[in-house]
């Protein structure tokens, strides 16, 4: 393919500024058309996640631009969940039994002005922002925008199109809406919403809680959660039913209520947040939902990527971290020298595809653990087992929160599989009885691993694998 070709990126987030990056390293003249103003001159951060969970998948992409030693500069390590009971008693469940195995807080801001900063300096690669795309021509590769100074709406062509915007993305509602070729495409949301929040640093610029965990509160129906941010503050985010409990969305209206439902539910948060009932009002409700569709691809001229293709809901950590892989898998792909876009782009999706639709169903999974599980007795029996296990046989256990965040050579939809498997196992013979948390561990291994393996050989017979 010809390098000489004109790229054009709609969307300069995360997933378009390094895409941006990785194709103008490679040589490609790429153009990245983005909505918003620029993040380096403008806070945009309107009630969206300003600080993400990043891990190993995420970093794999920082190791092929290049960028793995800045990026770590920005984040702050996070060993494990702590978590936060209604009487403010608090216990440490770690992600991992091995050591070097943790995820981090990073401001996505910050990376994102990082990305942008490293793709302009290729001459190759520019970048424009207030400039929205209001639908694109497949047949034609082209994109029609409009300017949000001028108003003036204009069209771009180019060689190929890559959509990077996000799940309302303005190519797959072109896809959808045009109907003229089979398009596949699922919208479905969670009954919960989401709210930012926020827990202010100490007058002295100190942490008001433990810096190095994900804080988690869960209340069986719904949780609160906080990651740490640089500046010693910490992003809380309250995931909350729309209509269904005692407390929800819909009648959290007024500064009584809210407190009434802090002091109820969360009260040693709410004991770090005298800014609450100001951040509850002023910052928006947003849905969670998970978008699938297929193909993401038209012939050879366009392609959908991160979000605009699979938006997953947040509860495993791993939204950046998928679209980051994304660029990583597509550069295998170049790597290839494939004939043509369409052949580069449907070997591309074929290898993708089960993996994004894996995440999107783990992190449902997730979120049902996060909410509830974490607090049941089962449930921490298996934790402290798995982490003994990965602590005494390092090279022979991974748990499946450890395949799928720090196991970053295998795809998501092997580690699903696997961990599924494992965790069914695991959970089967506690109840049973047939192992316990103070058993020994190498029979208990052995047992986990027969277990696993007659699980996974049912999958196959029953054609689920």
């Amino acid at each position: 393919m010809n390098k000489k070709q004109n790229i054009l990126i709609i969307g300069a987030g995360l997933c378009g500024s390094l895409l941006a990056l990785r194709l103008g390293q490679r040589g490609y003249n790429v153009s990245v058309y983005e909505m918003r103003p620029d993040l380096r001159k403008v806070d945009i951060s309107a009630g969206r996640s300003i600080n993400l969970a990043f891990s190993d998948r995420g970093n794999k992409a920082m190791k092929l631009v290049g960028l793995e030693d800045q990026v770590k500069a920005l984040c702050i390590p996070m060993n494990g969940r702590m978590i936060h009971d209604k009487h403010g008693n608090t216990f440490q469940s770690n992600y991992s039994g091995r050591e070097h195995e943790y995820i981090n807080s990073i401001s996505r801001g910050d990376l994102n002005a990082l990305l942008l900063n490293e793709a302009e300096k290729h001459e190759n690669v520019n970048i424009h922002f207030n400039k929205k795309c209001k639908s694109v021509d497949f047949e034609k590769t082209t994109a029609l925008f409009k300017d949000y100074h001028t108003k003036d709406e204009f069209i771009e062509d180019a060689d190929i199109i890559i959509a990077t915007d996000g799940a309302g993305s303005a190519m797959r509602k072109s896809y959808y809406l045009s109907k003229k070729f089979l398009f596949s495409f699922s919208q479905a949301y969670l009954t919960h919403g989401y709210k930012e929040l926020s827990i202010l640093p100490k007058p002295n610029g100190d942490y008001k809680t433990h810096k190095n965990a994900l804080h988690i509160w869960p209340r069986g129906s719904f949780m609160l959660i906080a990651l740490p941010n640089l500046d010693g503050s910490f992003t809380v985010t309250l995931f909350l039913s729309y209509d269904e409990g005692k407390y929800h969305f819909n009648n959290l209206i007024n500064e009584d209520i809210v407190l009434e439902f802090f002091k109820e539910e969360f009260p040693d948060a709410l004991a770090l947040m005298p800014n609450l009932v100001d951040d509850f009002f002023k910052n928006p409700t947003a849905p969670l939902g998970t978008i699938k569709c297929s193909p993401w691809h038209y012939k050879g001229n366009t392609l959908l990527m991160g979000d605009a293709a699979h938006a997953i809901v947040p509860f495993y950590g791993q939204g950046m971290n998928a679209s980051f892989e994304d660029v990583v898998e597509f550069d295998k792909v170049l790597e290839q020298n494939l004939n043509n876009w369409e052949t580069t782009f449907k070997a591309y999706e074929n290898s993708r595809k089960k993996d994004t639709d894996a995440i999107a169903d783990l992190a449902i999974d997730n979120f049902h653990e996060m909410k509830g599980h974490v607090n049941k007795t089962v449930f921490q029996d298996k934790r402290k087992l798995e982490m003994a296990l990965e602590k005494a046989f390092p090279n022979d256990y991974s748990s499946k929160y450890s395949l799928v965040t720090f196991n970053e050579n295998i795809g998501y939809r092997e580690a699903m599989l696997r961990g599924r498997a494992q965790d069914k196992a695991i959970l089967n013979m506690l109840t049973d009885g047939i192992i316990n948390a103070n058993g020994e561990l190498k029979d208990i291994l052995e047992k986990v691993k027969q277990e696993t393996e007659a699980i996974l050989e049912d999958d196959r017979i029953a054609g689920l694998m």
